[in-house]
């Protein structure tokens, strides 16, 4: 193998050992055989360019041309011209793919589902990392720099990643990285051609003489400077792994103010993180993975939401959890803000067993809890009554009893309530000024007529649930800014957040105090007496505050959830607040397992709506995307679509370099001068100029010239390679010629410069003279069936033939 064939198959190596850290982000990883046939099509096609030989910016361009195909006939075939050549359509494609992308890798959780635009980013991202160090390590011939888009691929990959096995994915990437340097220096000490120093005594090693490469000299083992370079490249590579792990991880910077965690022990403060950014993600993953599963001492759990955090500060753009002073874990946890002790309050235990999977710094607990019975570094926020992580402290295979209240307030005592406390209404129902007055006029309308809070607060839940025209959707961006509510607003279709965020804001409005809750509904219940909560049943909702009652949980979302009794009831008449209608009655045990949805098939049951149609019989599994054999063929059509047109223009090229390449070598010192002479005819034949064969050099010449319109030094060189042509054939003893290349590419300048655009293109892409090829192909098959015709096995075939026909008389008689 070549140098430059090495040092290909190098840089290739390294891109995918840098991209194998890409590999724990999704699952499945089919992705990375599709981008490994991609990137190995146009790692050959640069070859063959390079092999031509085509100039560097050239062959840069023919390898962006066919990965452009290539990623066109695997994610927009339908959409390309011919199912192959890319259009504005399959730009358009691509445009929507990439976004999808974005969006996908910020809504799930890691291992992420392979969708269409995370497949799009994994394939299309690798190969063009390849693309690229393909060009500056091979074309251009500079390893080092090559190292950059290496390290891009991989931090990114090591950006999204949540630790794990990091070290050994750094150490994949740099061990390719260290290949490619090292076949890049032997490259180049292969052309040197004479070792550093002499050899010596000792040392049993011949001398490598003038002329010889180290590649032939090192038949043993490797020569020093190779030895020293791999030692170097260990050194370094240990150095990178230990001494991180040595050094204290820093933070911020050093200028950077401190910034307490969650539940930092010397700061006594919680931060305002913000915990939706997962919430999302949990709706859409493919699988519904258990979270977490409890027993409980009540049947009916309907009504047990486990609580994570509350968020309380809305700027206008985001709900987030304030920035609140925490404290140890008491025995007992204080009572309730605005509970009053005529409100009925079951009291509950609840044993609750998280998955070893599952972390996170905030406890999930049914609310308002009043003891919690946990070990490990867990700290008490009161106002949102919450336990958060300290010190690294999360959620993962914990055990933990909670002691809480179920709290069943009626529809008269919330519609009777007393106004709020000052410090309440001050704090909860502020909205900002940049806060779309839509919204205001929204909720004015929604709740016109409305007499108490509590009216307005139920109107707002009726009318997101059940009377607006909402839809729940998964899919949807949560969206940021001032103006994401008013688009759900007039979309009217989300999921949790949506709902819970907008209703919650409308309240303030109103001078409700809202907040919003995160957490997880009841979850199933399983026939051995636990519930069961899952992924799918992450949620969000609004909590507003009514005071004798507390903080009280509404359900704006359709299909989600519960909704609460006392928001079922008829509100109470205008003359003042009589008793309310009754409510429904409810059966008093859930379901031991998963009940039909309102209009789903037999058997059929999520939480967040009818479940998809089963799967055809005989589908095996899919990963979202074609097969790789599939890949491979339609890869190598789309090469073969490509590569074809340009066959005429790559062997011209080949052609030409070859006829003038310097320093040939050859028997006769006169095939240099006609093959310069050949390659000045079938320069004028592609420019349109005819070749005739029964002109001699001279006139020849003067011909292409004068049909040419050359003027100046291009007309000048065409006469003088004429002349050394007549040298060559007719000179006794023929004056050396030098130069000629120059010549020649000096009359193509003035063919080029003197003809259309339109005549220009078809003398680069179709040249007339590459029907030379055809001819050669007919010559040598005249040639080889002359052979055949005259040799032995030809006249034995001839005469079995004769025999037949002779035999053939006799059988039709007989």
């Amino acid at each position: 193998m070549s140098g430059r064939a090495r040092l290909t198959v190098c840089a290739a190596v390294a891109t995918l050992c840098a991209g194998c850290a890409l590999l724990p982000l999704v699952d499945p990883v089919g992705w990375m055989l599709q981008a490994t046939i991609l990137l190995m099509i146009v790692t050959g096609v640069g070859a063959l360019a390079r092999r031509v030989p085509l100039a560097r910016p050239l062959t840069v361009a023919v390898q962006t041309l066919v990965l452009l195909v290539l990623l066109t006939v695997v994610f927009a075939r339908d959409r390309a011209i011919g199912g192959v050549l890319p259009g504005p359509e399959v730009f358009q494609t691509f445009g929507r793919l990439v976004g999808e992308g974005v969006g996908d890798v910020g809504r799930y959780a890691i291992p992420a589902p392979v969708t269409g635009g995370i497949r799009l980013l994994l394939v299309g991202g690798v190969v063009v990392i390849g693309l690229v160090v393909d060009a500056l390590a091979v074309t251009y011939r500079s390893a080092a720099p090559a190292g950059l888009p290496l390290l891009a691929l991989y931090s990114v990959a090591a950006g999204l990643s949540q630790g794990g096995a990091a070290w050994l994915w750094f150490l994949i990437a740099a061990a390719g990285y260290l290949l490619l340097l090292l076949a890049e220096g032997r490259d180049r000490l292969s052309q040197w051609g004479r070792v550093f120093g002499g050899t010596g005594p000792g040392t049993g090693r011949p001398p490598v003489t003038a002329g010889q490469s180290f590649a032939a000299a090192a038949g043993g083992p490797a020569l020093a400077p190779v030895r020293t370079g791999r030692r170097i490249g260990a050194v370094v590579l240990g150095i990178a792994l230990v001494v991180p792990a040595a050094l204290p991880a820093l933070g911020g910077g050093l200028l950077a103010p401190p910034r307490p965690g969650p539940g930092s022990g010397d700061g006594s403060t919680i931060s305002a993180v913000n915990p939706l950014v997962s919430l999302q993600n949990s709706l859409n993953q493919p699988e519904d993975r258990e979270v977490l599963n409890y027993r409980t001492t009540i049947e009916d759990t309907r009504d047990l939401y486990l609580r994570i955090v509350a968020l309380d500060q809305f700027d206008g753009t985001a709900w987030k959890p304030s920035e609140r002073t925490v404290t140890d874990v008491p025995d007992t946890l204080p009572s309730p803000a605005g509970l009053g002790p005529d409100v009925d309050a079951e009291k509950i235990n609840t044993s609750v067993s998280t998955a070893d999977w599952y972390a996170q710094s905030w406890l999930p607990l049914p609310y308002p809890a009043s003891k919690v019975d946990i070990s490990g570094r867990w700290r008490f926020e009161p106002e949102g009554r919450t336990l958060v992580g300290d010190r690294g402290q999360s959620t993962r295979g914990v055990q933990y009893q909670v002691e809480s209240l179920l709290v069943r307030p009626t529809a008269r005592q919330l519609a009777s309530a007393p106004a709020p406390r000052t410090e309440i209404l001050r704090e909860y129902t502020k909205v900002p000024d940049s806060l779309p007055a839509v919204v205001r006029k929204t909720a004015a309308r929604v709740t016109g007529g409305a007499r108490t809070p509590y009216d307005k607060a139920v109107r707002l839940q009726d009318w997101f649930a059940l009377n607006g025209g909402f839809s729940y959707n998964t899919e949807v961006r949560a969206g940021s800014g001032t103006e994401a509510i008013t688009r759900f607003l007039q979309q009217k279709e989300g999921f949790c957040v949506h709902f819970a965020f907008s209703m919650a804001a409308m309240a303030r409005t109103l001078g409700i105090p809202a907040r919003v809750a995160v957490g997880f509904t009841p979850g199933v219940k399983q026939r051995d007496g636990t519930t069961s909560v899952g992924l799918k049943d992450a949620h969000a909702w609004p909590e507003l505050y009514f005071e004798g009652v507390g903080w009280t949980r509404f359900e704006p979302t359709p299909s989600r959830g519960t909704t609460p009794d006392y928001t079922m009831a008829n509100t109470p008449a205008e003359g003042g607040p009589s008793a309310p209608a009754p409510l429904p009655s409810r059966s008093a045990a859930a379901p031991d397992g998963p009940s039909a949805a309102p209009g789903c098939a037999p058997g059929g049951h999520r939480t967040d709506g009818c479940p998809a149609a089963p799967a055809q019989l005989g589908a095996g599994p899919d990963d979202g995307g074609p097969s790789a054999k599939t890949i491979a063929w339609i890869s190598l059509g789309a090469l073969v679509v490509v590569v074809l047109p340009l066959l005429p223009l790559l062997w011209r090229a080949r052609v030409r370099a070859r006829r003038l390449g310097a320093g040939r070598r050859g028997v006769d010192a006169g095939a240099p001068v006609l093959a310069a002479w050949r390659e000045l005819v079938d320069s004028g034949w592609d420019f349109g100029i005819v070749p005739d064969e029964s002109l001699g050099p001279r006139k020849a010449a003067a011909r292409i010239v004068r049909i040419g319109e050359l003027r100046g030094a291009a007309a000048e060189s065409a006469h003088r390679v004429a002349g050394a042509v007549e040298q060559v054939l007719y000179a006794p003893r023929p004056r050396p010629a030098t130069g000629l290349g120059a010549d020649v590419r000096r009359v193509r300048a003035g063919l080029r410069s003197t003809a259309s655009a339109g005549l220009r293109l078809r003398a680069l892409l179709f040249p007339r003279s590459a029907v030379r090829v055809l001819w050669s192909l007919s010559a040598r098959r005249s040639a080889l069936l002359s052979r055949w015709h005259t040799s032995r096995a030809a006249r034995k075939w001839t005469t079995a033939r004769r025999g037949l026909h002779t035999l053939r008389p006799f059988r039709r008689e007989s």
